[in-house]
C-alpha cells in the first residue's frame, strides 16, 4: 500500500491537541490493515518526521437499534504516533 492509502486523516480533537503540545504525540485515522512498520514508514515519509513509537487500538462500532434489530457501525483503526523531540508536525 502507498502512504495516502495507510493514513486515512489525522484526528483532531481537544484531547489529540493537548498531547500534541505536551507529549508530543499525534493520532491519525489509518487502514485497518495497516502494521505498526507500515505505519511508522508512511508518516515519515508523508511528513518528514523521525518517529519514535507507534501504538494502535481499534474502536468497535456502534450498536444502533433498528426496527428488525441491532446494526453495527464500521470499525476504526487509530495510531498514536509518538515523535522523536526534534521533530513536530504544523496540523495540529
Amino acid at each position: 500500500m502507498e502512504a495516502t492509502q495507510i493514513i486515512i486523516k489525522p484526528l483532531i480533537t481537544e484531547k489529540t491537541s493537548r498531547q500534541a503540545n505536551g507529549r508530543n504525540t499525534y493520532s491519525f485515522h489509518v487502514h485497518p490493515k495497516a502494521d505498526k512498520i507500515a505505519i511508522k514508514t508512511a508518516i515519515e515519509s508523508l511528513y518528514n518526521v523521525k518517529v519514535q513509537d507507534v501504538r494502535t487500538l481499534i474502536r468497535k462500532g456502534k450498536a444502533r437499534r433498528t426496527k428488525t434489530g441491532y446494526t453495527y457501525g464500521t470499525d476504526i483503526k487509530r495510531a498514536i504516533v509518538k515523535l522523536a523531540d526534534d521533530s513536530k508536525i504544523e496540523l495540529f
